[in-house]
């Protein structure tokens, strides 16, 4: 609680300057409106007389002054509308401003009859409140005057409330509705008797509990009765005053109970005047209340863990007993529809209660609420479907709190194998982990059976589906908190055991439910129970096996889900596949070895495999069924994860086999990259054909991305980091080496890939990408004759005549045999590449070898070229021109 709220008065004096700010600056406009339009009424008489014959009701209407007769235009007009419907002549000429409905209020109207009375009554309230602060720090009045004295004060302003409602029609502001005096004044008055009550309780102890229950329910039940005359401005003050109370009329030594036992009065208050007047409002500004009183006594753990529970639960009982539609006291319900109030009532008294929970550290009175909360929820919703969708939010805390439990808690304890030392005690959490089991298993029970019982008792398909996703949700999720917390996610037979028996459950529910008549939501509630029979198989094969079947188990669900969405063409299961698939991919992001250091270090057969190629495998599977039905998000997910998966597992088995299953190795190899690339261009290749078959855009896209990491593997990797003429490293024999992986292989690939994408996209990628293979390919040549003169490792010695003649003459024998495939292939492509071959061959020739070579290498080197040069001269005229055919002469006829 808070000592000093000196900002209240604050803020209300910044909130009443910046409205007197604002109001000073259209005041001269508002007056001037006010005086033209009551100069338009009082002219309209006379400018209508000439026109309208004598009536007894003309004297009447022009003896009423201008501003009455302005407030009561429309009634007084009413009834004398059937008789000028008669005399048409007369009608016509009636001014407009004597027949329009009155104006709504303008912005002085509301400052002058709404702001300052609502600013005026809470400056009563916070006065007597601080009266009474200030009495207390000042010492000037006993205790008990000062209880006496806000007692009289409370009374006076409530019989001044009572006195201004009764005579309000004698006010000259009678017709104004909105001048809530009365309202009010008598909020002002119950909160200063809130405030009295509670202060005789809680600060001085004049009051034993019993007595102050009955005197704060009297209270209550009189702010609902007053609130009932009054309207909703007092209720809305009344409440707000009253949860407010607590933190203005503070204590050094605060008493909990009595706090959550005041609340508990008001909060019953604000329900039965919510369901009395059905308003909305005020039944969720009780709830917010309610809850935000929850936090002050969490951060102390197990010291205020009573009067927390007694509180959740005295709001529950409140809120079901009042707030829930259709359940006892409740407002009526419509069938078969969830309403939003109801269930969320519930559901935040849920997540009070799972925060007292957490908050004392899972203990005896804490899990016990929070059980009998849950169980309050299942029994109001089982009688009461508006409340359905608090359900759903019971069965997500229920996992929260289990899944708190296991990763907060010390496993190593619970898998000693002696257990506790003999003499010492029992296991501090002995008690602990047997109120879990014994929770966990009336949980499971209770979701599994009323989310069977549900099905077909309602006219619309969400409430069964709701009821069934929990009873498969809850028992797998409390399943597996158990799992974490005792087995330590190790093997464990007994939890494979429970695991099959679940399944076995969800198995007959299923078949159960595959039999019955078709009723709404029971087609989707089958699919959710036999998804669940494919969870708890797959986490019965974990729990048997070891770590790494998880994944395998997961990625077979995720493709027996697809398979169950053919069968049973429901989108939920759809998006199943795809959450499956999602949760393995971060599951490895979390540990990409699968089974961590058991990985081990054999080649290829190693859990890689199965972790990687099984889900990948699955996912491929899936999204083969799932394509069936249309191309959308959840197909494209899983697809993501079928490509990734395909991709991850051969990057990872290279980096296994290169690093001797050290896959963090912080560096690389030409092979490792070399065959990185040939795997990225190889997919590639593949997509590309499938991207034409299926039209997929994962596909198309998954494609792009891998030639782009080809490319960038290749200019970074192999022509820079890696490349062995930059760096000293081994690579291999004179024609089986490193080059091979690193270069030819690549350059081979590469080509394909241009010619897979040619005409099917732009002529640039396919191009780009043929240059890329040109490169490699002549970076191979170039590697491998420098590997023919210096040995295996390249950076080493100095570059001879011979070695450098060797150069061009194998650059030129290379463009001679691009050229010769152009020509029997007919490719434009390859001749072209031929001509930068040579190329590249005429400028070494002329910028490096005529200045490096001497004697008859030099000679040499321009003798072969220029001979070459020549034949492809002979080969363009003879063959290629040749071909061109000779179009045909004009007829003679015709010339």
């Amino acid at each position: 609680m808070f000592d000093d709220f000196g900002f209240i008065t604050t803020l209300i004096a910044i909130v009443a300057f910046l409205f007197a700010r604002k109001a000073r600056n259209e005041v001269r406009v508002l007056n001037a409106r006010l005086n033209a339009f009551e100069a338009a009424a009082a002219a309209a008489p006379i400018s209508a007389a000439p026109a309208t014959p004598r009536t007894t009701d003309a004297p009447e209407v022009a003896a009423v002054p201008a501003a009455s007769r302005v407030a009561d235009s429309a009634p007084t007009l009413q009834p004398d509308a059937p008789q000028a419907s008669a005399a048409k002549p007369t009608t016509t000429s009636m001014p407009a401003a004597a027949t329009t409905a009155p104006a709504g209020p303008g912005f002085e109207e509301r400052i002058g009859t709404r702001w300052v009375v609502w600013v005026g009554g809470l400056t009563l309230a916070l006065g007597g409140f601080f009266m009474v602060r200030y009495s207390i720090e000042a010492g000037l009045l006993g205790p008990g005057v000062r209880v006496l004295l806000g007692g009289l004060f409370a009374l006076a302003l409530l019989l001044a409330g009572e006195w201004s409602r009764r005579n309000e029609s004698l006010s000259t502001i009678a017709p104004l509705p909105i001048a809530n005096i009365p309202a009010i004044l008598t909020a002002a008055g119950t909160a200063t008797a809130f405030a009295t009550v509670y202060a005789a309780y809680a600060l001085y102890d004049f009051l034993v509990p019993a007595t102050a229950f009955i005197l704060l329910g009297i209270v209550a039940m009189a702010t609902m009765a007053a609130a009932l005359l009054h309207g909703p401005a007092l209720a809305g003050l009344g409440v707000a005053a009253a949860f407010v109370t607590p933190v203005l009329v503070s204590s050094d030594r605060p008493d909990f109970w009595a706090l959550y036992l005041y609340l508990a009065v008001v909060t019953g208050a604000a329900f039965g005047l919510a369901r009395i007047r059905l308003w909305r409002w005020l039944a969720l500004t009780t709830i917010v209340f309610a809850i935000l009183w929850t936090l002050p006594g969490l951060d102390e753990g197990l010291k205020h863990v009573g009067p927390n529970s007694f509180h959740v639960l005295a709001g529950f009982l409140l809120a079901s007993l009042l707030v829930v539609c259709g359940f006892l006291y409740g407002p009526p319900a419509e069938a078969g529809r969830i309403e939003p109030i109801s269930s969320g009532a519930l559901s935040a008294y849920l997540l009070g209660g799972m925060l007292v929970a957490l908050s004392s550290f899972h203990s005896d009175i804490g899990m016990t609420t929070f059980g009998l909360l849950v169980a309050g929820t299942l029994f109001v919703a089982w009688y009461a479907q508006a409340a359905t969708a608090a359900v759903g939010v019971a069965a997500g805390f229920v996992a929260l709190v289990f899944l708190e439990w296991a990763v907060s808690g010390n496993p190593d304890m619970l898998v000693l194998p002696g257990g506790p030392l003999a003499g010492i005690g029992a296991s501090p959490i002995e008690g602990s982990v047997t109120l879990h089991l014994v929770s966990a298993a009336i949980f499971a029970a209770g979701f599994g059976l009323l989310g069977f019982l549900a099905q077909g008792r309602s006219v619309a398909a969400i409430i069964p589906v709701i009821w069934a996703g929990a009873a498969t949700f809850v028992p797998l999720a409390l399943l597996i908190a158990l799992y974490a917390r005792i087995a330590h996610l190790d093997r464990s037979i007994p939890f494979a055991i429970l695991a099959v028996l679940i399944a076995a459950a969800f198995a007959a529910a299923t078949e159960m439910l595959s039999k019955r008549q078709t009723r709404p939501g029971l087609a989707i509630a089958t699919a959710l129970f036999a998804t669940g029979t494919l969870g708890a198989l797959a986490l019965a094969l974990t729990f048997a096996l070891e770590k790494g079947w998880l994944t395998i188990a997961l990625s077979l669900m995720a493709w027996g889900t697809a398979w169950i969405s053919m069968q049973r063409p429901i989108p939920f299961l759809r998006w199943l596949a795809a959450i499956l698939a999602a949760t393995l991919v971060a599951r490895m992001a979390w540990e990409p070895r699968v089974v961590g250091d058991l990985v081990g270090t054999t080649p290829i057969f190693n859990w890689l495999l199965w972790g990687y190629g099984v889900p990948a495998l699955s996912f491929w599977g899936a999204s083969i069924l799932l394509r069936r039905r249309g191309d959308d998000a959840p197909l494209r997910m899983v697809e993501s994860a079928a490509i990734l998966f395909t991709v991850l597992l051969a990057f990872l088995q290279i980096r296994h086999f290169i690093h001797g299953g050290d896959i963090y190795r912080d560096t690389a190899g030409l092979v490792e990259v070399g065959l990185q690339v040939c795997v990225a261009l190889a997919m590639a290749i593949g997509l590309e054909r499938l991207r034409i078959r299926t039209g997929s855009i994962v596909h198309n896209v998954s494609a792009l991305l891998l030639t782009l990491f080809a490319g960038a593997a290749t200019v970074g990797g192999l022509l820079l980091w890696e490349n062995p003429m930059l760096r000293t490293h081994d690579v291999g024999g004179l024609v089986f080496n490193e080059l091979l992986l690193g270069y030819a292989i690549p350059a081979v690939l590469a080509l394909l890939l241009s010619y897979a994408v040619a005409g099917r996209r732009v002529a640039k990628w396919a191009n780009t990408i043929a240059g890329f293979a040109l490169v490699l390919a002549l970076a191979y040549v170039s590697l491998q004759v420098r590997r023919f003169y210096h040995g295996p490792v390249l950076s080493r010695g100095i570059t001879s005549d011979a070695e450098q003649y060797t150069y061009s003459l194998a650059w030129l024998a290379f463009g001679v045999v691009l050229l010769g495939v152009g020509v029997m292939f007919n490719s434009q492509r390859a001749r072209l590449a031929s001509a930068i071959v040579i190329a590249l061959t005429i400028v070494k020739a002329f910028l490096v070898d005529m200045s490096v070579l001497t004697g008859v290498y030099r000679a040499l080197s321009f003798m072969c070229l220029g001979l070459v040069l020549v034949a492809i001269g002979w080969l363009y005229q003879r063959i290629l021109f040749s071909r061109r055919m000779v179009p045909p002469a004009a007829p003679i006829a015709e010339a």
